[in-house]
């Protein structure tokens, strides 16, 4: 297939999803091309799995000339990849697409979708852009820079409230105590990272906690330092409701903590167990700790399935 050197990226402007597609693309050796799914009116309004032409719904997203092959994720590149795939292209869908995935070539699910099937490849973690080359290069990249902070280092992901989990300001202050005791306590350092997600007054309550501890907060200013902070920490402490952030933090040599937030899932459940089983994660208790751990990615053995499945 001459074209699967440049395959699609299909899926929406949410970087959890563009990061899942592009690590699976990444992995497989490929080099893909951003196709961003923005259906017009009236389909923006409609749920994707009622559009009857998801191909016309986001029409500029996949005009010709097209390529052998398309990688989507989540439910509105399910309905176009399956849209496609009736024209003879290869497509391969991360996530449930909540429909027949026989209309996939492949359909790579997390332990928690709960699906199998003769085309399904099931993995404990999302899919990611961690590789070990790229927390080699983060580490020299940030090691100065994070050289001021006390160590042992303690690195916190934060994200926010997503409907299953909240990240308010009851929850948000009762974190910023417990990080801060644990800096006091156990004498480490705290660098924290918010998300796009994340309430910016649950950001300033943890601030102002590790304030007199010398603590440091992202302030989206200047680079990045989510990746430095990966490669670098001595402990990882991500908050509950982020099934791709415990994912990246599990592919690196750290020790991983989840913050419980107030909330439930039942499918979160399903994939926190096996990572707990495996002692690969623990609860967050407000203690520093380490333990012996082993990365854990399965986006590796992800992209080798789908090379194997498309023939690439």
């Amino acid at each position: 297939m001459s074209d699967v050197a440049a395959p699609w990226i299909i899926c929406e402007d949410l970087a959890g999803l563009r990061a899942q597609a592009l690590g699976l693309a990444e992995a497989a050796g490929l080099t893909p091309e951003l196709r961003e799914l923005k259906p017009t009116a009236p389909w923006k309004w409609v749920a994707a799995k009622f559009w009857p032409n998801p191909l016309t719904a986001v029409a500029d997203a996949v005009k010709a000339p097209r390529p052998a092959l398309a990688i989507g994720c989540g439910g509105m590149a399910g309905a176009v990849l399956a849209a496609l795939r009736r024209q003879s292209m290869r497509v391969v869908q991360v996530q449930n697409p909540r429909m027949d995935a026989g209309r996939f070539d492949l359909v790579i699910a997390n332990t928690h979708d709960e699906l199998t099937g003769p085309n399904v490849f099931v993995t404990r973690t999302a899919l990611h852009r961690v590789t070990p080359s790229r927390l080699a290069a983060e580490a020299d990249a940030w090691r100065d820079r994070l050289a001021p902070y006390r160590r042992p280092l303690v690195a916190v992901l934060l994200g926010g409230s997503n409907g299953r989990f909240r990240l308010d300001r009851d929850s948000g202050s009762r974190l910023a105590t417990d990080l801060a005791t644990m800096a006091q306590r156990d004498k480490v350092g705290v660098v924290v990272t918010p998300s796009r997600r994340t309430d910016p007054a649950v950001t300033d309550l943890i601030r102002t906690a590790l304030a007199p501890h010398d603590g440091f907060v992202w302030d989206f200013i200047g680079e990045n330092p989510y990746f430095g902070m990966l490669a670098l920490a001595d402990l990882i402490v991500v908050t509950q409701d982020s099934v791709s952030m415990i994912s990246e933090a599990a592919a690196t040599t750290a020790p991983v903590m989840f913050a419980p937030l107030p909330g439930h899932w039942a499918r979160h459940g399903l994939f926190l167990k096996p990572l707990l089983d495996e002692d690969r994660i623990r609860p967050f208790e407000g203690r520093f700790s380490t333990w012996k751990v082993a990365p854990l990615n399965d986006t590796p053995a992800a992209a080798a399935e789908m090379c194997r499945r498309i023939g690439l």
